[in-house]
């Protein structure tokens, strides 16, 4: 008994290792699919380094604090606000004919050819003025059913990658001077941000295998998709244009886009909640 044991463990160990070397054979623009937006949402390397404002700012009942104090002082001691639900929904399948399956849809290719999916505005949150303070931060649930299927004679891997973007549209940014330093282009009223949810999905697939996989998590916000700071420091807007943004009503639109190979079937739930300060 202990021998067959060890003998399926030494198999499984086998078939992991040859696909993952079929996969490092793929070329370097499979490996290399990266969609993910400009985020403020974790400081990046340079961010760290920004110098934080030490002008300290008074909280009713709390003490004064600075950026150096807390890192965000715009929002410390605030209550949350919930603002808003929305869920975008993502079905990759043979045949997207069926009305009731939604925009969401894309067709497959055939087995081992890599699918690329983008959609736009798949859902909206529309905020009005005032809504937020000086913050916007998301919870973001996804729930995916998918179904790898390796029909061939190899081993190999089967991949869903995945990265989720926010379109911001606001009547700040429809001043013509402002330029957006992401693209070098007028802002003409919208601006596209990522988070923290992207998803890279590999799992090893031996010849003649097809199985179904439901897996969920969920991903908080940390510094937020907008804020005051990250107008000011990521898009060079001024404190007065940052403080006029939250102001002003703001539209929320949820995009995405990714890849797939070796997948027969995807369901994809993005259930998406936005809170302020």
């Amino acid at each position: 008994m202990q021998s067959r044991k060890c003998l399926s463990a030494m198999i499984i160990a086998t078939l992991a290792l040859a696909s993952q070397t079929t996969f490092a054979r793929q070329s370097p623009l499979q490996r290399s699919e990266i969609f993910d937006a400009v985020s403020g949402d974790v400081p990046t390397r340079a961010s760290v380094h920004t110098p934080k404002s030490m002008v300290k700012k008074a909280v009713p009942g709390l003490a004064a604090v600075s950026d150096d104090d807390v890192g965000d002082s715009d929002s410390f001691g605030r209550n949350v606000k919930w603002l808003g639900l929305a869920s975008m929904n993502v079905t990759l399948t043979s045949d997207c004919s069926d009305p009731s399956i939604g925009p969401g849809c894309q067709v497959l290719n055939p087995a081992g050819v890599v699918t690329a999916f983008h959609f736009d505005d798949l859902a909206h949150i529309s905020l009005p003025a005032n809504a937020s303070h000086s913050l916007l931060c998301y919870w973001l649930s996804p729930v995916l059913t998918t179904t790898y299927s390796n029909p061939t004679g190899v081993n190999t891997v089967g991949f869903l990658r995945y990265s989720p973007t926010l379109t911001i549209e606001n009547p700040v940014l429809d001043d013509p001077s402002l330029i957006d330093p992401t693209t070098g282009l007028p802002f003409a009223g919208r601006l596209i941000t990522g988070m923290t949810s992207s998803e890279r999905l590999e799992v090893p697939l031996p010849a003649g295998t097809t199985f179904t996989q439901r897996t969920r998590d969920s991903a908080v916000c940390i510094a937020g998709f907008m804020s005051r700071r990250q107008l000011v420091e990521t898009y060079g807007l001024t404190d007065a244009q940052a403080k006029e943004f939250f102001k002003q009503p703001t539209v929320v639109r949820m995009n995405i886009a990714g890849t797939s190979r070796f997948i027969s079937e995807a369901d994809m739930i993005f259930g998406f909640r936005i809170v302020g300060d």
